[in-house]
């Protein structure tokens, strides 16, 4: 390594060109580099070669430097002559850079002064690059190629009457070889070469910012040098984990601030500004990574070590698992004091007070604990109460001290412990300390009930019944008090009854619930009985007397038993539609959402974006349709009614009703959240940018939700790509339910009428089922297929019934495999009976994405017998390639494309050229062009 240094001048000792041989003081910037070749440290002959070597003209001479050490120059002063010589350095091996500096020293004499007639007052540098030192003295040729010229020199200073020196410092950059040779070119000049330096920069290694940057060689303007966090420094959580970086410019010195997360890891802080960091001293602790120091470690707790990233606490002391670190250490309460209970029959009211010590903490509650005690023989026992003993307000999490407890039995000796807890008691290896009080309890009460069984079921309710219990004392039962739950979830709900039995409703379907009910007498409640569990029905099983269900039984063989299949229910055949939302659509409380942004607008309000944050959920996103104000109540059933519809369906691909809000306004349909939007404009957006088997695993979501969808004897009736939701995972839902109340209300003119569903009205006979969303399907695959292509472009809907009722059908769009359009075909059936079902659909493109190679076998250019195209007379161009790029219509005809035989000559360059750069845009406009080449049509078509 080399550092720049101070020069002083020395004379040369060759008379004839004495004058010419001297140096300057120069003071260069400190700066880090590396030194290829320096001939000033050269102390014997530098063994440069000459060229011409018949009449060297370069001498090297001796001379002493402003510290009388001895120093090898080169001098050359042709007269009156314009040839070229040539001086060429010894190979330079270039190490690690790609930009070299070469530093020359130099004196130039004032050619006015010697009166010769070639005389220049320049010199000529070249280079050339080598993998190794190959250079003879007629290998490379000496002229610019192969030398690359690095500049014309010419002199500051010129000597005259006064002896000044120049300094030249030029730049070499790209190097790639493994070395080069540097080359002087003289034409008349009259010059002393005083020194040569070839050197590279370089920035040194650096620390700060907490990050440690290595010694880095710049290859360009600014290099960007990658670090590390330094010892006892890490990135904090949550950071971007990219690593340290900083610039390193060409001139070897750092550029800028480093980009680095880095900080002290806990247990650590900073030390010498932002270079290191040195440990917590013992007695105090650092919790998290970051600029913060050291704290004191808080009360009852040290550290054993440094660099401690927390204190440990002393014994019997703890910290709770909510407490941050720098929390103190606390102890468990003491003993609840002077507990006392007041019976009233079978129930007892127990206060009592605070402990002397809470612990240090505030979070005090208190565990009321109950035993009952008996004798067995000669020995007294206890044993605890079962759950038919209820407290007021809570048995555990007591914030004050008082509790009624009740549901005891009566005539009986009963244990009560109160217990003193806090956030730390479950960290003590000790029990809780407690206070401890005996109550005996009198009158009599019910004895429990016995016989509970289930009258009838459905899918939403039980009715039960019961025996009544026999009393002594001539008392009455008062009334009757069930509880049920489902099983196992032990969260209990309360109902009463003044006979025995009670009809339970609003229950889930298909479910198990305990169920435990007690009597109640003058003297009070008795126990509850023992647990019984009983089922709801399941889904489809319950006959609905204001609908007309079509209810398919299958008997299984072997076991004989009746399997109900689930079926579609037509909100509309309930007399009062409000019965079928509620019964479908979960009501949510408006408090719950918060609408962000307006997305869209729908036919009967706007669609927004929104929150759903339900109390013990997660908050998602949400679609929300809204019911515009000023509606009429037909208005307000006909939008409900999509909701009544969607929430009878769970299905992967079938579009997630979340719930509906009714009670305020304005009314809202919330879905789930699709990211993407539309699938029809998705593809758009994406022209080009999925593969084949991507679409196909699209295809495939889309026949999975409508095989649902049939297998419930509903017929969607407006399937299109328009009505398909895709979501950030690529998962396409079956949307939009609204369509099938217009067609029913009047099927003989029904209000939609595109061409693609107007076709299939008139190929059912105005029937829609199963098989007309078939049709529709297959439509959608051609959507799919052609990204969000419009089916028959811009056809009328007469032009559309005419192709289809001559039996022609869409060709396939570009590099669509034949296997699905064959599918398409089959789809387009003109018989219902032909067209597959959807079980048929899906298994089909479930094999085709088990045999990926059957989706590489493609249609040939041009119609055939098997793939025919629409009506003739439409151009053939349209219906073949069907690519809708007008947007450049005006690019093609200023650039000239604008005749049959220019266009059919267009490749990939020339669409660059007119700014189609999207290869899915290329790859469509090429196999129009190879279609416009069969069919000789006007290129217009294309646009």
């Amino acid at each position: 390594m080399d550092y720049c240094a101070d020069v002083n001048p020395v004379p040369s000792s060759k008379c004839v060109r004495a004058f010419l041989v001297w140096t300057v003081l120069l003071t260069l910037p400190v700066c880090l580099s590396e030194v290829l070749m320096n001939t000033r440290l050269e102390t014997s002959d530098l063994r440069w070669t000459n060229h011409p070597a018949e009449d060297p003209q370069w001498d090297e001479v001796s001379g002493l430097d402003d510290e009388s050490n001895s120093v090898r120059t080169y001098e050359i002063c042709t007269r009156d002559s314009p040839s070229s010589y040539w001086l060429r350095t010894r190979w330079i091996p270039r190490r690690a850079a790609t930009i070299v500096y070469v530093e020359i020293r130099f004196s130039m004499m004032d050619c006015s002064k010697l009166n010769q007639r070639h005389c220049r007052e320049t010199f000529n540098l070249y280079y050339y690059q080598c993998d190794r030192d190959e250079a003879t003295p007629t290998h490379p040729s000496w002229m610019e190629n192969p030398y690359t010229k690095v500049s014309t020199v010419a002199a500051d200073h010129l000597t005259g009457n006064e002896k000044r020196s120049n300094v030249k410092l030029l730049r070499l950059e790209q190097l790639r070889r493994a070395g080069l040779y540097l080359a002087f070119q003289s034409q008349g000049a009259c010059m002393a070469l005083l020194s040569v330096r070839v050197f590279y920069r370089k920035c040194p290694p650096l620390r700060r910012a907490f990050a440690s940057f290595p010694e880095t060689v710049p290859h360009s303007l600014v290099e960007q040098a990658q670090g590390v966090c330094v010892e006892n420094a890490v990135t904090p959580p949550g950071e971007q984990s990219q690593p340290p970086s900083m610039l390193c410019g060409e001139d070897g010195q750092w550029v800028g601030q480093p980009t680095s997360s880095c900080a002290c890891r806990p247990g650590y802080e900073a030390h010498d500004t932002d270079v290191g960091c040195r440990a917590c001293p013992a007695g105090q602790f650092k919790a998290e990574s970051g600029a913060a120091g050291c704290e004191p470690c808080p009360a009852s707790s040290n550290t054993l070590i440094p660099g401690s990233a927390y204190c440990l606490c002393h014994p019997r002391h703890h910290r709770a698992n909510s407490d941050p670190p720098h929390a103190a250490c606390t102890r468990p309460p003491s003993a609840p004091r002077s507990i006392v209970s007041q019976t009233n029959d079978t129930s007892v009211t127990l206060e009592w007070s605070e402990p002397l010590d809470r612990g240090g903490r505030v979070d005090l509650s208190y565990r009321v604990l109950c035993a009952i005690c008996g004798t067995t023989g000669l020995v007294a026992s206890c044993s605890p109460c079962d759950d038919s003993v209820l407290y007021r307000p809570a048995q555990r999490g007591l914030t004050v001290g008082r509790v009624v407890v009740w549901g005891l039995r009566p005539h009986t000796k009963y244990t009560f412990t109160v217990q003193s807890l806090n956030a730390v008691s479950a960290l003590s290896q000790s029990e809780p300390a407690f206070d401890r009080v005996n109550v005996t309890t009198s009158r009599d009460v019910p004895p429990p009930v016995q016989g509970l069984r289930r009258g009838a079921a459905s899918e939403t309710s039980l009715s039960l019944e019961w025996n009544v219990p026999v009393l002594q004392n001539q008392h009455q039962i008062l009334d009757y008090q069930l509880r049920y739950s489902p099983k196992e979830a032990g969260q209990w709900q309360y109902v009463s009854s003044r006979s025995s039995s009670v009809v339970l409703t609003g229950l889930h379907r298909a479910l198990q619930y305990q169920v435990q009910v007690r009597a109640r007498s003058q003297a009070g409640y008795g126990s509850f009985s023992t647990a019984s569990v009983f089922n709801t029905l399941p889904e489809g099983t319950t006959v609905c007397l204001t609908v007309c269900l079509t209810v398919c039984l299958s008997q299984d063989q072997n076991s004989n038993i009746m399997v109900s299949i689930k079926v579609y229910i037509d909100p509309f055949t309930y007399e009062d539609p409000n019965e079928a939302v509620r019964e479908f659509a979960k009501e949510i409380e408006a408090s719950f959402v918060k609408i962000e942004e307006v997305i869209g607008a729908g036919e009967f309000g706007e669609v927004c974006r929104g929150r759903l944050r339900v109390p013990g959920r997660k908050e998602n996103y949400v679609a929300i349709k809204t019911l515009k104000g000023g509606y009429t109540e037909k208005q307000r059933r006909d939008f409900l009614s999509e909701a009544s519809i969607m929430g009878q369906f769970q299905h992967p691909n079938i579009i997630h009703l979340e719930g509906v809000i009714t009670t305020s306004c304005p009314v809202m349909i919330l879905t789930e959240f699709m990211e993407n939007g539309a699938l029809d404009s998705f593809l758009r957006i994406n022209d080009g940018q999925f593969t084949t088997i991507q679409l196909v695993g699209m295809l495939r979501g889309i026949a999975a939700g409508m095989k649902y969808l049939s297998d419930m004897s509903f017929v969607h009736r407006d399937l299109a790509a328009r009505n398909i939701l895709v979501n950030s995972n690529l998962v396409c839902k079956v949307s939009d339910f609204g369509l099938s109340r217009f067609l029913t209300e009047n099927s003989s003119d029904p209000t939609y009428t595109s061409s693609l569903n107007l076709s299939i009205l008139i190929l059912t006979c105005r029937k829609f089922t199963s098989a007309s969303d078939a049709w529709s399907y297959g439509i959608v695959m051609w959507e799919v297929m052609s990204y969000g292509e419009r089916p028959y472009w811009d056809m009328s809907n007469q032009d559309v019934i005419n192709a289809i009722e001559q039996d022609y059908r869409l060709p396939p769009p570009p590099d669509c495999p034949t296997s699905l359009h064959a599918l398409m075909l089959d789809c387009w059936q003109k018989e219902r009976s032909n067209r597959p079902r959807f079980c048929d659909v899906v298994a089909s493109l479930d094999r085709l994405i088990r045999n990926p190679a059957s989706l590489k076998v493609t249609h040939p250019e041009g119609p055939s017998p098997s793939q025919p195209l629409l009506d003739q007379r439409v151009p053939p161009p349209l219906s073949a390639c069907a690519i809708k790029m007008e947007r450049y219509e005006q690019s093609f005809l200023q650039a000239g494309f604008s005749s049959m035989d220019i266009v059919s000559q267009l490749n990939t360059e020339d669409l660059l050229r007119v700014g189609v750069t999207l290869a899915g845009h290329q790859k469509k406009i090429l196999s129009s062009i190879q279609t416009l080449r069969i069919h000789k049509a006007p290129p217009t078509l294309l646009y």
